[in-house]
């Protein structure tokens, strides 16, 4: 097996996806974002009320697999013959693996606290886990490995108060709804702007035994009234732009929780949120951190 490696504009990235599948003779094609987990990387997603987001990423990753070297050769030459602005990244044999059992070890479980651990479908859960998220890595984003998603689950995990009412917006896979939902939250809204992440979360929830009356998955409109707690695990731009709408759904006393944030843009958010409520950084991760604000009053 043979695996070819190119860098192409997002502009680029149906035709030589379909040009690998339907002409060179590719056995399979993903596609990544190249600036994933960087400065650069920005949301895919809009949100309402945002303006709109360029379609898709910036730049992307293509990685084809071939049955032959010949294979993979021939289909970098007549691409890069095709198209200047193409850039071939690497072409390599790949050993032969069993591809499942590979897969799988790369989801390995996850500890957020000693007590509460991620654990994929194939694991066993640790014997000190008194509470485990079941989940495999899937279309949405959220399996618990990201730094952010993991200083949001810890900051649920040890909460100052009971959070009875808990909106999760941008939900992705539901990871932290779930987690809240586990730690005594009674009635959360999980909602999100794509409608694969929303069924991805509906799924999520059932296969973790939460019952549709504690966790309602559905698009962000259904995002009503006040909450104990509102998270956000999205990125910085889109957080300072939505800081009106999160704000207003903080109920008093209540807690506003974000994350998808780089530690050099903390004064950003702090000035995007001044007026409505303080920001403080609450935990830090991989040069990522979570801040978060309480709202005045019982």
């Amino acid at each position: 097996m043979f695996e070819l490696v190119l860098r192409a504009p997002q502009t680029l990235v149906e035709a030589v996806s379909d040009a690998l599948i339907d002409e060179l003779d590719a056995l399979a094609v993903s596609v990544e974002d190249a600036d994933a987990d960087s400065v650069a990387e920005r949301p895919l997603f809009g949100e309402p009320g945002l303006p709109p987001p360029a379609p898709g990423w910036e730049r992307s990753t293509l990685k084809a697999l071939f049955e032959t070297e010949a294979g993979a050769d021939r289909a970098a030459v007549a691409l890069l013959a095709r198209e200047g602005r193409l850039h071939l990244q690497s072409m390599a044999e790949l050993a032969d693996q069993d591809w499942v059992r590979l897969t799988q070890a790369q989801f390995a479980p996850v500890a957020i606290t000693p007590e509460f651990w991620i654990v994929p479908s194939w694991h066993e859960p640790p014997a000190a886990a008194t509470r485990v998220i079941r989940l495999d890595p899937g279309l949405a984003f959220g399996t618990g490995t990201h730094p952010t998603t993991r200083m949001c689950l810890r900051w649920i995990a040890r909460a100052p108060a009971p959070l009875a009412r808990v909106l999760d917006y941008g939900c992705g896979s539901g990871i932290l709804a779930i987690g809240a939902a586990l730690h005594g939250a009674t009635r959360i809204d999980a909602v999100d702007i794509d409608p694969a992440a929303v069924q991805s979360t509906r799924e999520n929830a059932a296969r973790n035994g939460i019952a549709a009356q504690t966790l309602t998955p559905a698009l962000p409109d259904a995002a009503q009234g006040a909450y104990d707690l509102v998270l956000a695990n999205i990125l910085a731009t889109p957080l300072k732009l939505l800081a009106p709408l999160l704000c207003a759904h903080v109920a008093p006393g209540g807690w506003l929780v974000l994350a998808g944030i780089l530690e050099r843009q903390a004064d950003e958010l702090r000035a995007a949120y001044a007026g409505r409520l303080e920001l403080a950084v609450a935990d830090r991760d991989e040069g990522w951190i979570l801040m978060t604000a309480q709202r005045a009053g019982a």
